[in-house]
């Protein structure tokens, strides 16, 4: 055998899309060019004052050392009053579980219980980091394709035509990465229904952009408006969308405590827990002041309205105005078939990308990683002046492909 041989799984897996075009971005400001990133998903804003005081607290405090794997005892019962309080969840300090952020979450959920042939059914798009998570843990992606004319939401109907007897998980992602997509409780109820059919089906609901929700719509999860699943649904969120603490890797979870166990158990022998100053600032965060949620979901709701004004006057694009989080998945196929003014053939949406980011200066990731080819996710995280003069760039770019 050669040393050189990888995992079959690892070699099979793609490297996350987004992470690729973040390191192209680098390299050409490595070379002296001044680009405006869309790509990243993170919250431009600091950290709160409160809980960065906390972590410093912690470290000061001699808050240094291993905690539990499952977590804090103090941070899993601000979870537990979190799930009680926001989403109307029977949830105590021990149906919950601290994790290394909420990527670690999910992939130990998967690969606590995912074994050869198990399926699980992800709408797309979807975040670039689900199917290959699946695969990477055994499991094989029924991937949905829910487009536009849906809005970029997973109905009944194709829910119940995708289970099969070999289905395992639906991830279900409300507001959605990359889309903003916002599930209501009406629609939600709809896919319980066919959930409740199929008692061997998980739920993992990943609500990591549930603070970030627009138009005075109420954030609903699927354990709420439907109690009977309960049972087998985890309920993933954390800290970083929220509280602007992407750095800090704190995610959680509640769920059916034989799977949360199951996850402890496949993290003492991965990472154990989440680093101690973390936790110590993710309990100030969620049992301190919540006036930066608002601020922070009037602030991107602004810029939603301003970003879909000015990518729909822009000649080729076209854009749906999102529900929530921080994204806008704005249609590209009117450029695609084109050339771009620096002679790039403009074959499909990545081709898009890549030219906006070598001619425009301007760097956004296109959808087809996502599962939905033809768009171009665009991250308004950023202040007004960047964004306008991104949207400027993109339209000049646009009005001179031929």
């Amino acid at each position: 055998m050669n040393i050189e041989t990888l995992n079959h799984r690892l070699e099979a897996a793609k490297p996350s899309a987004t992470y690729k075009i973040i390191d192209r971005v680098a390299e050409r400001r490595g070379e002296g060019a001044t680009i405006i990133s869309l790509c990243a998903g993170e919250p431009d804003f600091d950290t709160p004052e409160h809980i960065r005081a906390a972590a410093i607290n912690a470290i000061n405090d001699g808050h240094t050392r291993y905690t539990q794997v499952a977590g804090l005892r103090a941070l899993r019962e601000a979870i537990a009053r979190k799930y009680r309080c926001e989403n109307g969840l029977a949830v105590e300090w021990n149906d919950t579980l601290v994790c290394s952020g909420g990527k670690q979450v999910i992939f130990n959920a998967l690969a606590a219980t995912l074994n050869e042939g198990d399926e699980v059914i992800i709408p797309a798009p979807y975040w670039v980091s689900y199917p290959e998570m699946v695969q990477l843990c055994g499991g094989e992606s029924r991937v949905v394709a829910c487009g536009a004319e849906s809005g970029f939401k997973l109905t009944p109907q194709a829910l119940a035509q995708s289970i099969g007897p070999n289905t395992r998980w639906l991830i279900l992602n409300s507001p959605s990465n990359p889309t903003g997509a916002v599930y209501d409780q009406h629609e939600l109820q709809g896919l319980a229904e066919v959930l409740l059919a199929h008692p061997q089906v998980l739920v993992l609901a990943d609500d990591i952009y549930e603070h970030l929700i627009f138009d005075g719509r109420q954030f609903q999860t699927l354990a709420q408006v439907e109690p009977r699943l309960a049972a087998r649904t985890l309920t993933m969120n954390g800290v970083s969308k929220a509280y602007a603490m992407t750095g800090w890797r704190i995610g959680f979870a509640t769920g059916p405590r034989w799977l949360l166990e199951a996850m402890e158990k496949l993290q003492g022998q991965q990472t154990s827990g989440a680093c101690s100053i973390s936790q110590h600032a993710a309990i100030a965060a969620l049992d301190g002041p919540k006036e930066f949620i608002a601020h922070s979901q009037k602030v991107f709701q602004r810029r939603r309205d301003f970003m879909v004004d000015l990518l729909n006057q822009i000649p080729g694009i076209r854009c749906q105005s999102p529900g929530g989080a921080f994204y806008a998945f704005a249609d590209c196929t009117g450029l695609i078939g084109k050339r771009s003014q620096g002679g790039r053939e403009l074959v499909d949406d990545e081709a898009v990308a890549l030219a906006l980011l070598e001619e425009a200066n301007v760097a956004v990731v296109h959808g087809s990683a996502f599962g939905l080819a033809g768009y171009l996710r665009i991250a308004y995280a950023l202040d007004d002046q960047s964004l306008r003069q991104a949207c400027q760039a993109v339209g000049s770019f646009c009005e001179n492909a031929r």
